[in-house]
């Protein structure tokens, strides 16, 4: 990801969605793996999706709720991840994958700090 990293986690994970579309766009998916693709872009997108929601949400309630689902889509992307990076898809660029894979780590980690600071508020 050549973009520099944002603080604010509603830009980086809009920039993380950026990079999954373009990993995808980029890369001949054979049919076998057209239903994995949609799950990945599917959950990397409802990263950024759902800190948004989370950020008008009407209640610390619905703040916290969706910055769950948020962690939740995050995790999920890391699956989509390691099964394409494992099964060797043919023509996904490994060295995009890993760095992929170390961003969502990142941004997991951060949603999951805002959830725990959340809780003790």
């Amino acid at each position: 990801m050549s973009e520099e990293k944002a603080y604010d986690i509603k830009i980086r994970a809009y920039h993380f969605s950026k990079a999954i579309i373009k990993l995808i766009s980029k890369t001949k998916i054979e049919r076998l793996y057209f239903s994995i693709v949609e799950q990945l872009l599917r959950s990397a997108t409802s990263i950024g999706a759902n800190v948004v929601e989370a950020k008008a949400g009407s209640s610390r309630k619905d703040f916290r709720n969706f910055y769950t689902i948020a962690l939740k889509s995050a995790n999920e992307t890391k699956y989509w991840l390691c099964l394409i990076r494992d099964t060797e898809v043919v023509g996904v660029d490994k060295e995009i994958v890993e760095e992929l894979l170390k961003e969502v780590d990142e941004i997991s980690k951060i949603i999951a700090s805002i959830i725990i600071n959340i809780n003790k508020e």
